[in-house]
Formats: C-alpha cells, structure tokens, sequence
C-alpha cells in the first residue's frame, strides 16, 4: 500500500529551523523527520511513497536524487571521471515527489496527488510526527470498519502539569503532563479508500483536509477512528525538536527497524 506524506507547509511555528529547510528535513539523530517516519512504515513492509512538496521542496528533491551516493562508499577517480560504488546501505524505497504548490493548503496537496495513488487505497500522514502504530492493525482495522477513511486517534498529553484540588483548596497531588482523560484528538496515520475523491470534487487548494472532506466524511459516517494508546509526538515546535533528539539518543520508541 503506498504511503502519501504531507512535506509542503512552511512550518512557521518552528521557523529557528524551517527558515532555513522544510520541516520534514530537520533532523532528528542526523535523519530528516521525513526519513523516521518512512522507516516506520518500511518496517511494516510499505516502501512506495507519494511526498507531497511545497515550500523549498527543492530540498527534499536533491536529498532522495542523492540519497544513494549519500549512503554508499565510494571510489572516485577524478582522471576518468568514473565512481565506483563498494557498499550501499540505501533503503528500497520508491519515492514520487510531486510538486503540489507553494501555498496549497492539505486537502488540494491531496487531490493533486490522488492520480498518483492508482485508484487503490492508501495511507496518510504527516511529514511532522512520528509513533508507535502498529500499522498492520490499523489496516485490518480500517478493512473491517468499511469506512472509506479510518484516522489515527491518540490523546495527547497536557504541556503543562496540573494540580488536583479540594473543594477548599487544599492541593492533593501533581501531575505531570498527564493525558487529557475522554479527549481524543487526530494523530495522522490515516488509510483512506479510493472513495475519497467523491470528498474532493472541487477546488480544494484553499482547504484543509481536517476541515470540509473531514466535517463530511463525519456527516457521512464515512470516518472511523483508530484509538492508538501508545507512542505519539509531533515535532511542532523547536522545544519538541529538542525532546525527540533526546528520545533518539536514550529511547526512541518510534523506532520499529
């Protein structure tokens, strides 16, 4: 099943580092973002990918044109012009990268790259976020529900930590960014069926995917969620930058390679 990664906004929440590169190459243990978040699904045996580029998509071109010489060994032999290739570590990854406008918001980034998907279901995400989803079980759940898309839910901790109370003030405990207990919010890693052009027959370049194809899949009951429990972590902001850098240097629980 081929995978359609969202790499074309700006990023401006974490512009420290996007002024300078698209979002999905900030790197995180010397990999791009983007490059975590292939790997969790290669893992599961999904390597066909469809990145949907924007804002200085220039970048991600010239990384995957060069990624095979980037992770081989080689021997250049200036006088002939010749390189010789001794070892490659490259992964088998197919990556089609198309160029889906400077300022198209998510719901035209996907209808652009619909033809590209074949008529066949797909997968959906983020060039931002990374998890521990068994992807297999999303699958079988998105099969079994027959909904024409299923979403990822996850409940995301609270940034700050909260105090429990009595009535009179008296403070009982703390608690630490807990989970915002009955809130469940999008965690990206969605499987969508071929039907989802009925949900973008129009000029979408202006809309968010998570607002009208979305509010009329729900209208529809045509969207099911997928309650992920574990591992989530968007990388929003540089603070959150900082804290996968050292999830990846001492417990990366992304990681599934």
């Amino acid at each position: 099943m081929k995978v359609v990664i969202f790499a074309g906004g700006r990023g401006t929440r974490i512009a420290e580092e996007s002024s300078l590169r698209p979002k999905p190459m900030i790197e995180i243990g010397g990999k791009p973002i983007l490059w975590h978040i292939m790997k969790i699904y290669a893992a599961y045996g999904h390597t066909e990918f469809i990145i949907c580029l924007g804002y200085k998509g220039w970048m991600i071109k010239e990384y995957f044109v060069n990624y095979f010489i980037h992770n081989a060994d080689l021997t250049v032999d200036l006088g002939n012009n010749s390189v010789e290739v001794h070892q490659n570590n490259a992964e088998p990854f197919k990556v089609s990268l198309v160029d889906t406008g400077l300022d198209t918001m998510t719901a035209g980034r996907l209808k652009r790259v619909l033809p590209y998907t074949n008529n066949e279901p797909f997968m959906l995400t983020y060039g931002d976020g990374v998890c521990d989803v068994d992807i297999n079980d999303l699958i079988a759940f998105h099969r079994n529900s027959g909904k024409i898309c299923t979403m990822t839910s996850i409940q995301a901790g609270s940034r700050f930590g909260v105090i429990n109370m009595q009535e009179d003030g008296t403070i009982t405990s703390f608690e630490e960014k807990p989970k915002d207990s009955g809130t469940w919010i999008n965690g990206g890693f969605f499987v969508i069926n071929p039907e989802i052009r009925n949900y973008l027959d129009y000029d979408a370049d202006d809309m968010m995917w998570e607002r009208q194809p979305m509010f009329d899949l729900a209208k529809d009951g045509q969207i099911a969620a997928y309650k992920h429990h574990g591992f989530w972590k968007c990388m929003d902001t540089l603070r959150e930058k900082e804290e996968m850098e050292e999830l990846w240097q001492h417990n990366p629980l992304w990681k599934k390679w």
